[in-house]
Order: C-alpha cells, then sequence, then structure tokens
C-alpha cells in the first residue's frame, strides 16, 4: 500500500478510538511521508507533537497499522521545523521500541520481578521530563531546590518529600526530575515512578491473581519510590493498608520517598490519620501557578525547540492571557502550528486570538498577582520596585497593603505565598495588610471608593 492510503485505512479506524477533538487536533495535522518495507514515517508539525503522540497514542497508532499490514510496522516521525531564516527542514525519530515495535511493548500494570537488574525493568521514567528543563520561578523555588537537594543524596536529606499544588502546576515533571536525575547519578538504584491509579490497579490484580505477596515483595525492594497523585488512595482502605506496609518498610531502610497530592496533608481527608502522620514527618513544599515570568521561560524554551519565530508582543500576549497551566501554554504553541500548517496561515495576532479562545475566556481574564500589581502600581503612580522595597512612606504602604488584599480576594495563594511576591514579606504581614484594608472598607467611604475604581482597572 502507498503511505498516503495506508494512513487513511488508519484514520478510519484511529477516528472510532478518540474523541473528534483529539482526532482534529492530534490526527489531521499528522502528513504520511513513506512506507517502505516494516517502516512508517509520518510528518508532525512541532516536538511537542511528536512528544505527545509518542507517549498518548503510539500504541493505538501501532496496533492499527500492525491490523492493517500484518506486519510489526515500526514509526518514524518527521518533525517539521519552520526556522526564522526561512529555510525549512526536518528531523526524523524513531517511536520507542518499548511501545512501537522491535520488542513488545512492557506490561506497565505488572509489577517487574523484584530480582531483575534495575537497567532491564521499567521505571515508568520519562527521560524528556529533567531539571534541565523545569524552569524557576517564585512559584516552585522551594519544591525544586528540595528536589535537587533529594536527587543528589536520595534517603538522607529531605525523606518522604511531599509536594502539593493544584492541577497543571508542574508536580508530575518535578517527579520524572528527580527520578532521572537519582538513575543518572546512582545508576545502580532500583527507582520506580507510579501513578496512584496504577498502584491502585498492580494492587487490585495482586490480590484478584492471588500474587498480592510478590506485588508489596517488589515495592519493598526499591530504592526510590514516586508516587503521583496520591489524593486517589483516599476511600480505599484496602491499598492505604498494603501502601502503610510498603511506606514504613523503606522508610526504616532509609529509602527515598516522593509524594505528590493536589491538597497538603491536613486536608487530606479519607486517608489513615497513621498515613497523614507518615506523609507529615518529612519535608512538604507547595507548588502554584506559574507566574508571568516563569510562563514567558516556558514559551520561550517550547518556541525554541519547535523552531517557531513569534514576535515578543505574542509570546508576552500568550503569557497574559494563559495563567493556570504549563500544559495549556506546550498545548498552545502545538496548536499554534498545527493550525497554520493545516490552514496555511500566518501565526498572527487574529490566529493566536482565536487559538488561546479555545483554551481561555478572553472576556473573563483571570486576575493575576502580576496585574493586581501594575494596577496597583499604575494607580498610586509608584514603581513596582518601590512597592517591593523596605519604604515606609505612607502612599507607598498603603499600595503595598491594598495589593497584599487583592491578591487574597482573586487568588488562591497562600498568606506566604502572597508575601513572597510583593517585596518577601512574611505571612504574619499579609495577613495584618488584609485586615487593615478590609477595616478601613468597612468604615471609610472614600476608601471604600477608592477600592471599586481599582476594582474596576483590574476587570478591563
Amino acid at each position: 500500500m502507498e503511505s498516503e492510503s495506508l494512513w487513511n485505512k488508519c484514520l478510519e479506524i484511529i477516528k472510532d478510538n478518540v474523541n473528534d477533538k483529539a482526532y482534529s487536533t492530534w490526527f489531521r495535522p499528522i502528513v504520511p511521508i513513506k512506507y517502505e518495507g516494516n517502516d512508517f514515517t509520518i510528518q508532525v508539525p512541532t516536538h511537542f507533537f511528536y512528544e505527545y503522540i509518542e507517549e498518548q497514542y503510539a500504541h493505538l497508532i501501532h496496533s492499527t497499522l500492525t491490523r492493517l499490514t500484518g506486519k510489526n510496522v515500526i514509526i518514524y516521525y518527521r518533525v517539521y521545523v519552520d526556522n526564522s531564516d526561512e529555510k525549512k527542514g526536518h528531523t526524523t525519530i524513531q517511536s520507542d521500541p518499548r511501545v512501537t515495535g522491535g520488542k513488545p511493548a512492557v506490561q506497565l500494570n505488572k509489577s517487574p520481578d523484584p530480582l531483575t537488574p534495575p537497567q532491564e525493568w521499567h521505571t515508568h521514567l520519562n527521560e524528556r521530563l529533567c531539571f534541565h528543563n523545569f524552569f524557576e520561578g517564585s512559584s516552585n523555588i522551594l519544591a525544586r531546590g528540595v528536589g535537587e537537594s533529594v536527587a543528589r543524596d536520595p534517603g538522607k536529606t529531605f525523606n518522604p518529600l511531599y509536594v502539593y499544588g493544584s492541577v497543571g502546576v508542574g508536580k508530575t515533571h518535578l517527579c520524572h526530575a528527580i527520578g532521572n536525575r537519582i538513575r543518572e547519578l546512582y545508576p545502580e538504584k532500583k527507582v520506580i515512578y507510579i501513578s496512584s491509579h496504577l498502584f491502585q490497579v498492580q494492587f487490585t490484580d495482586a490480590s484478584r491473581n492471588n500474587t498480592f505477596n510478590d506485588f508489596v515483595n517488589f515495592y519493598q525492594n526499591v530504592d526510590v519510590l514516586i508516587i503521583d497523585d496520591i489524593q486517589e488512595f483516599v476511600g480505599k482502605e484496602k491499598t492505604q493498608n498494603a501502601y502503610f506496609h510498603i511506606f514504613n518498610h523503606l522508610h526504616l531502610l532509609g529509602k527515598q520517598l516522593v509524594l505528590t497530592s493536589d491538597k497538603s496533608p491536613i486536608e487530606m481527608q479519607g486517608l489513615e490519620e497513621r498515613m497523614i502522620s507518615r506523609m507529615k514527618s518529612g519535608m512538604t513544599a507547595e507548588m502554584h501557578k506559574p507566574d508571568l515570568e516563569l510562563r514567558k521561560q516556558i514559551l520561550h524554551y517550547k518556541i525554541k525547540q519547535d523552531g517557531l519565530n513569534l514576535s515578543e508582543e505574542i509570546i508576552n500576549y500568550i503569557a497574559e492571557n494563559v495563567t493556570d497551566h504549563v500544559r495549556d501554554l506546550e498545548g498552545i504553541v502545538t496548536a499554534l502550528v498545527a493550525h497554520a500548517l493545516v490552514f496555511n496561515k500566518d501565526i498572527d495576532w487574529e490566529l493566536t486570538r482565536q487559538v488561546i479562545s479555545k483554551f481561555v475566556s478572553l472576556d473573563n481574564k483571570i486576575i493575576t498577582p502580576e496585574k493586581i500589581q501594575n494596577t496597583v502600581t499604575g494607580y498610586f503612580h509608584i514603581d513596582l520596585k518601590d512597592l517591593h522595597s523596605k519604604s515606609r512612606k505612607q502612599e507607598i504602604a498603603k499600595a503595598r497593603q491594598i495589593a497584599m488584599f487583592l491578591c487574597k480576594k482573586h487568588t488562591n495563594y497562600s498568606y506566604a505565598h502572597i508575601g513572597s511576591i510583593i517585596g518577601k514579606r512574611d505571612h504574619a504581614t499579609v495577613l495584618h495588610a488584609i485586615r487593615t484594608v478590609q477595616g478601613l472598607i468597612d468604615i471609610d467611604k472614600s476608601f471604600r471608593a477608592m477600592m471599586n475604581v481599582i476594582e474596576n482597572l483590574l476587570k478591563k
């Protein structure tokens, strides 16, 4: 079969196995290039597009091609590059043979044999998620620093390490970065990353197949255990009990444990008290939504990686409007390239706004700490450096307190984090500022009117 004919038949099957949005976003932009022997080459818009397809859909594509051809097809990705000097090119990457041929796919729901050498069993780590592309900002500086310390000396510094934060702040990336760094520094150590969901699946299979002892034995023989999204253990008493004994065994032996959740330990209702106590015994680090400068760093990295040429104005526009999730930033870059290729359009303001509107509401933009500080300093005609300074001048102190009050009102940041981004104040200072401003709003009509003006400026 010719490549185009084969790919069209492949798409007919894939369309029945994914939703319309996924099909339109991730399969329509793919262009079949060549089919020779067992090798099938497809062109994708960007390197991130290749990474996402490889991680999420490679097995589906491979199994579909195998079904159509009767061969063990090896997929090659040709990554499209459009450089700023108007020279076009591409780079070709072979699909991971663990997923799409060369050797059987790893059974991810089966615990490896504990006697297997570490280099021969699957760690579940994504090698592309490392510290070099996990950028530091005020939102993650503590978690990143502690994570690097754990990776340098696992089991000796912060153990267990408990990282929490909302969806899309980079917890999973940090987990993989820690695991990959440990593998790099200590190749003899058995490191495993696993989601709580997969741990639960393995536990259920072990219970059903009467292999529970093998399941526990495997996890008690690892050197570094990284479990993501531990809040999924809530309400699952048998899984909690199994994990508790594994945790205790590893902790007593000085093995490193890394846990993530969307809540702090004290907010984890539904977990046994003894588990919460163990989690609180180590280091707890919170991760927040990426700030403006961090979002710009991430965008610049993705744009450079994908060989794009976007103006600084468009980059700033994306960073200012997409404030919640790192994945949204990456998805927007991918969507921009896909739209530009499929519809043969330049990446301009119109296309950028059109793509962003599919991710966030541009009419009801989220109010960020950056926007609050810029609005307040603009209203009082002071510089941002004055707001962050130690100055106690009445006008500057008032502006600082108002900025802290508005940050608490319009964001979900803690007092400590608000203080860290507005002049490196402690949480007590922020609490005092909020109480002061609220008191003035309650009793001072002119102050209340001024706050209304500032609030209206924020919504523009």
